[in-house]
């Protein structure tokens, strides 16, 4: 357990467009996935299980009106009669009990409308009441070894003076428009961990360029998030005052920019991942098939 950090968001509320007409007959973050134990779960499982690893005690999953009962539903596991087919699949039976397990962890948020991922992320301020929340992308999967990307970034609470801490990873000038993107200095005495100075959201790689270097990284190397947060409970500010204020970016309420408003407040830290440290992305048909392949591997 790692001692600071008891909660975690993951944010399952989008509409699955790029995955139609497949997301119209079931959400992606419920489509199946197998893992290096050869058995196959719902991509949100996967979470679960990374998530309690690393010491997370509870879990708020952010759904559309009536995603709930579906995932409760999945996580109730099925009744007497298909347990008893179970029974001789010992593996399966022990998934089957660890998923009742998980359903005491895991409660709801609802996004009404989509209004952006900050939106979203905000729905979850009553679930964080204060404390810091681990953040991770609902339609990405992360592996890691020794250390577990979730497990990495919850220690960080213990060094981050109570700041925001984001996992990022390198990436080149054509993964840019995909990104949040950061400047920043890495420190001395863990050249791993970076005071950040700036952030922005899917830059042009004009801008990154000019504006966005992290020391001791190739001319055109960058630093970009990997899809995990570590959130200091002010966010919920931030995101709130956006809200109120109507400050939205190609419509939606963004989170990038509430984490740069963050930084500007209190400052914002960063860890770099290391290559054994892996994001699996699934939002896309052609990564979700390149992910599956990817992610059955043992790590």
């Amino acid at each position: 357990m790692n001692g600071s950090v008891r909660k975690a968001v993951v944010p399952m509320a989008g509409l699955g467009t790029r995955h139609f007409p497949a997301s119209h007959a079931v959400k992606k973050e419920l489509f199946p996935v197998v893992g290096p134990d050869g058995i196959a779960r719902a991509l949100f499982h996967y979470h679960l299980l990374e998530l309690t690893a690393a010491g997370i005690e509870q879990i708020c999953i952010i759904v559309q009106p009536g995603d709930d009962k579906v995932i409760a539903e999945y996580l109730a596991g099925p009744d007497e009669a298909y347990l008893k087919r179970l029974a001789k699949y010992p593996a399966l039976a022990a998934e089957a009990k660890q998923m009742r397990q998980f359903l005491e962890r895991v409660s709801f948020a609802v996004q009404h409308e989509q209004e952006g991922y900050g939106h979203a992320v905000y729905q979850t301020k009553a679930f964080a009441a204060g404390e810091m929340v681990l953040l991770c992308l609902g339609d990405h999967l992360f592996r890691g070894k020794p250390v577990s990307p979730a497990r990495e970034l919850a220690d960080t609470a213990g060094i981050s003076g109570g700041r925001s801490v984001s996992a990022v990873n390198r990436i080149g000038p054509g993964e840019l428009k995909g990104f949040g993107t950061i400047a920043g200095q890495r420190r001395d005495d863990n050249e791993r961990l970076i005071d950040v100075s700036l952030i922005i959201e899917k830059p042009a790689v004009d801008v990154a360029r000019r504006e966005l270097r992290v020391d001791r990284l190739g001319d055109d190397e960058f630093l970009g998030w990997f899809g995990m947060h570590l959130l200091a409970p002010s966010i919920y500010d931030v995101l709130e005052q956006m809200i109120r204020d109507n400050v939205r970016d190609n419509g939606e309420f963004q989170l990038t920019r509430a984490q740069e408003i963050q930084r500007q407040r209190e400052g914002y830290l960063a860890i770099e991942m290391t290559p054994q440290q892996r994001r699996f992305d699934f939002g896309v048909p052609d990564d979700f098939l390149a992910s599956l392949v990817e992610f059955r591997k043992e790590g």
